[in-house]
């Protein structure tokens, strides 16, 4: 089997390239490898190839930025999609894309499931909702949505600030009125190598099992840490922070679909595993 992996330098491409490296003969490409904005390159690559399986993990992912350039955050996270999955269909590849919670408005009271209606309230939530469309064209596409990723190579997510903070017994500030379901880069790569070989293509949320606010995340890195009673959390509201990009202000996904095909373990437990 051979495995085809864009944006290889990412925390997500990474834990996917590990996942694969016993069982398949994996291609990783950078940005600077491989443009997949370019659709010439991205045909000859495809084709020369010829991959059973491509793994899209290169995005656009500044949110506040891609309000001043929209063009930047649609060729990336839209128009790149669709010409991968215009070569997954010539070369009947399967083709993995991930997304985001972005899609969805925030103002649910409980996870949204895959049923639940997008609403994107950013330039970039709205690439990324394009992007998934694009990518179901494809005959055999699975599109995964993640959020608040943490782990990997170069990991410099909100879960690593608020975890070396609390390490350093320096104060964290931690919104106590968004709600996330944390997702761990090796279990989201553990996830679509299952589902990608036995489930059903479509779309699905890819996310820890469970949900809470960030101020519940810092509370449980301290834990984990052993610094209950020395962690120094500010809880702040979304409103507090100048934002130019919309949040979802509850973002938690429900991942009842994936977990029919494969066990997705709580965001506790991945947080555990992956701070000791």
């Amino acid at each position: 089997m051979k495995v085809l992996v864009t944006g290889a330098r990412g925390q997500l491409a990474g834990a996917i390239v590990d996942a694969y490296r016993d069982c398949a003969q994996v291609l990783a490409y950078s940005r600077s490898e491989l443009d997949v904005t370019d659709f010439g390159a991205v045909m000859a690559h495809v084709q020369g190839h010829k991959p059973d399986i491509i793994i899209n993990c290169a995005a656009y992912n500044s949110v506040d930025a891609a309000e001043g350039e929209p063009e930047a955050a649609l060729n990336a996270n839209a128009f790149a999609v669709r010409i991968l999955a215009r070569a997954a269909s010539e070369s009947g590849a399967t083709l993995v894309h991930y997304s985001t919670d972005f899609v969805f408005d925030g103002t649910a009271d409980r996870p949204y499931s895959e049923e639940d209606l997008p609403n994107p309230q950013s330039v970039y939530a709205q690439s990324k909702l394009l992007g998934e469309w694009f990518a179901l064209e494809a005959p055999r596409a699975f599109v995964l949505r993640v959020e608040s990723l943490f782990g990997g190579v170069n990991a410099r997510s909100s879960i690593d600030r608020i975890a070396q903070a609390i390490a350093n017994g320096q104060e964290a500030k931690v919104f106590c009125d968004r709600t996330v379901s944390p997702s761990f880069v090796v279990d989201v790569a553990a996830s679509t190598k299952a589902l990608v070989a036995r489930g059903e293509p479509g779309l699905y949320h890819c996310v820890g099992t469970g949900h809470g606010t960030w101020l519940d995340v810092g509370r449980e890195i301290a834990r984990i840490l052993g610094k209950d009673g020395d962690a120094r959390l500010q809880p702040v509201s979304v409103s507090d922070i100048p934002l130019r990009a919309s949040r979802p202000q509850f973002a938690a996904l429900a991942n009842a679909k994936l977990r029919r095909i494969v066990p997705v373990p709580t965001w506790q437990d991945a947080l555990r595993r992956y701070l000791t």
